[in-house]
C-alpha cells in the first residue's frame, strides 16, 4: 500500500490551483471589435412586431382588390398554377412546355398559395404580401444591427412599411418582391457574419491568442448562409448576380478592417487567401440551391429543352445531359434578355427611378362609373411614397459626406447596396437600350431606405455622444423631432395616394390631383 506524500495531497474542500491570469484586452481594441450584445433586447423585438403588425394590416386588408388578373400577373400567377399541375410552365394552347426568361423559384412560391387558396387573387397575391411583409420584418432588424438603436430600426421599418413602391409590390403577383427579399436576407446573413467574426476574434484575444499568432479556427456559418439565400435570389431572377462582385467586396473589406483592429500586421496579406476560399466555398453552397429551383424541370420529362441533346441526335447522359441541356436553356433565356429592346409605354431608364419619373400603371379600366360624377378613375400606380423618394438623392449625398467625414463602416456597407442595385442598370441602359421598368429598382430600395435612416440618425447624434441613452442633448432633440417630423410628413403623404395604390374608385379631378408630374404619371 502506497503513503501519498505531503506534496501530493490536498484537502477535499481545497480551493482550485489559479489558472493562467485573464488577458487584459486594451480599451481601444475592445472598442473597435464591439457588436451589438444586446441584440435580445426585449423592446427591441416589441418594436418590430408593432412594425411588422403595421405593415400586415395594410398589405394584407383589401389584397384580393382588383379582380382578375393585373399588368404582368397575366404571366407567373398562370405559370405558377400550370407548374402545380404539370411541374413545369405549361402552353395550353399547344399542349405543351412554355418557354419562359425566368428562373421557377418565385413561381413556385406563388404556387403555393395558389395550392393553399386555389386559383384566385388572394391565392397568388398572398405570397407575395408574406414576402414583402418579411422584408420588413428583416429591414428592421438589421436597422437595429447596424445602428444599435431601436428608434432608428423602428423608423427604417415604417418607412418600408409606409412606402407606395413596395406597398403595390407586396400586393401584386410579380417576382421582384421574391428578389428583394432574399436580396435582403443575403446582407443580413453578411452583417450577422462580421460581428460572428470580430466578436471571436474578440475573444481569442481575451483568451491568450496574439495577432502575431496563427489566426483562430472561426467556422463562418452566417457566410455560409448567405450563400444559400444568394443562390435563392438567383431563383427568382438572374439580376441578383449584379450584386455578387459587390457583396463579395463587402465581406473581404469587413475581415480586412476587423483584422487591423485586431492588431493582425498586414492584415490584407494574412487573411485574403482564406477570405477568398470561403467566399468559394459559400459561392458553392450557391451553385446547387439555384440547381434545386429547378428540380420540377429536372424531375419532369416535359419541361422546355428538357430533352434538347436528345432531340437533336446528341448524347444525354441522365445527369451530365440533364445540366448539359439546362446551360443551353440558359444561353436562349439569356439571349432572349440581352436582345430585349422592344418599347412599351411604361418603360423607363435607370436616371428616371429615383426622381419618379416615369412609374407603372399596373391596373386603370377605362369608362369607369360609380364614385358620384360623370368620369371616375380606379387605378394602381406603381409610386414609390415621393416625400419619401425625393428624400433618397439628397440622402445619398450625404452617406457619402458622412461615410468619408467618419469613416464609417456602416455608410459603406449601405452605399454598396445602393450601387449594386443601380450601377448594372445604368451601364445596360447605355450599353444595349434594353427595356427597363422602374420595378427593377425594388431590390436597392431597403438600402435607399437604410441611407435616410443613416442620414437622419446622423442627424440626431452629437459628436462623440450616442443616439439614445443618458448622453442626451439639445441635437439629439432636435433631430429627433425633425426624425418625428419627416416620419409623419411620409405617413400622410402615403394616406393621400393611398387610393392610387389600391384601385380605389376615385373621381377623375381626385386622380388628377394625385397625378404631380404631370403626363409622366399619366
Amino acid at each position: 500500500m502506497t503513503t501519498a506524500t505531503a506534496e501530493t495531497v490536498r484537502p477535499e474542500h481545497a480551493p482550485p490551483e489559479p489558472g493562467p491570469a485573464p488577458v487584459i484586452v486594451p480599451e481601444l481594441v475592445r472598442r473597435r471589435l464591439a457588436t451589438l450584445e444586446n441584440w435580445r433586447d426585449p423592446w427591441s423585438w416589441v418594436v418590430t412586431a408593432v412594425v411588422v403588425a403595421i405593415a400586415t394590416v395594410l398589405r394584407l386588408v383589401g389584397i384580393t382588390h382588383p379582380k382578375g388578373y393585373i399588368f404582368d400577373e397575366v404571366y407567373y400567377p398562370t405559370d405558377a398554377w400550370d407548374m402545380v399541375q404539370h411541374g413545369v410552365e405549361w402552353d395550353p394552347e399547344h399542349g405543351g412546355p412554355a418557354y419562359v426568361v425566368h428562373p421557377p423559384l418565385g413561381k413556385w412560391l406563388i404556387a403555393l398559395g395558389e395550392k393553399a387558396f386555389g386559383n384566385t387573387e388572394l391565392g397568388w397575391r398572398f405570397p407575395a404580401a408574406i414576402a414583402g411583409i418579411l422584408m420588413i420584418l428583416v429591414l428592421v432588424r438589421v436597422a437595429y444591427r447596424l445602428f444599435h438603436s431601436i428608434v432608428l430600426a423602428g423608423l427604417a421599418g415604417l418607412l418600408m412599411a409606409l412606402d407606395g413602391f413596395q406597398f403595390v409590390l407586396s400586393r401584386t403577383s410579380l417576382l421582384d418582391i421574391f428578389l428583394g427579399l432574399f436580396t435582403l436576407l443575403t446582407f443580413a446573413a453578411m452583417v450577422l457574419d462580421r460581428d460572428h467574426y470580430r466578436r471571436r476574434l474578440l475573444r481569442a484575444l481575451e483568451h491568450g491568442w496574439h495577432p502575431g499568432d496563427r489566426r483562430p479556427l472561426i467556422v463562418p456559418w452566417w457566410l455560409l448562409v448567405s450563400g444559400v439565400t444568394f443562390g435563392l435570389a438567383c431563383g427568382v431572377k438572374w439580376s441578383a448576380l449584379f450584386f455578387a462582385p459587390f457583396f463579395a467586396l463587402l465581406v473581404i473589406l469587413w475581415r480586412v478592417q476587423a483584422r487591423r483592429s485586431a492588431g493582425v500586421r498586414r492584415p490584407i496579406v494574412s487573411g485574403l487567401l482564406g477570405d477568398l476560399g470561403l467566399l468559394a466555398l459559400s459561392f458553392v453552397l450557391t451553385v446547387p440551391t439555384y440547381l434545386a429551383t429547378w428540380t420540377g424541370w429536372f424531375r419532369t420529362d416535359t419541361g422546355y429543352f428538357r430533352h434538347y441533346r436528345q432531340a437533336n441526335g446528341l448524347s444525354e447522359h441522365p445527369v451530365i445531359g440533364a445540366l448539359l441541356n439546362l446551360a443551353h436553356y440558359h444561353h436562349e433565356a439569356y439571349t432572349f434578355h440581352s436582345g430585349l429592346t422592344t418599347t412599351h409605354r411604361y418603360q423607363s431608364w435607370p436616371w428616371q427611378w429615383l426622381l419618379l419619373g416615369r412609374p407603372v400603371s399596373f391596373y386603370a379600366p377605362p369608362n369607369t362609373t360609380g364614385c358620384g360624377a360623370s368620369k371616375c378613375v380606379p387605378e394602381v400606380l406603381l409610386l414609390g411614397t415621393p416625400v419619401l423618394w425625393w428624400s433618397f438623392l439628397p440622402a445619398l449625398a450625404a452617406l457619402v459626406w458622412f461615410g468619408i467625414a467618419r469613416r464609417d463602416w456602416r455608410a459603406l456597407a449601405i452605399g454598396t447596396g445602393v450601387v449594386a442595385g443601380l450601377l448594372p442598370w445604368f451601364y445596360f441602359a447605355v450599353q444595349d437600350g434594353r427595356t427597363m421598368f422602374s420595378f427593377y429598382v425594388l431590390p436597392a430600395l431597403p438600402f435607399l431606405v437604410l441611407a435616410v435612416v443613416y442620414v437622419l440618425g446622423a442627424i440626431m447624434t452629437p459628436p462623440g455622444g450616442t443616439v439614445t441613452g443618458p448622453g442626451r442633448c439639445d441635437r439629439q432633440l432636435i433631430g429627433g423631432v425633425t426624425a418625428g417630423v419627416y416620419l409623419v410628413l411620409v405617413a400622410l403623404c402615403f394616406a393621400y395616394f393611398y387610393p392610387i395604390f389600391v384601385g380605389q374608385m376615385i373621381t377623375y379631378d381626385e386622380w388628377w390631383s394625385r397625378m404631380w408630374l404631370g403626363g409622366r404619371w399619366v
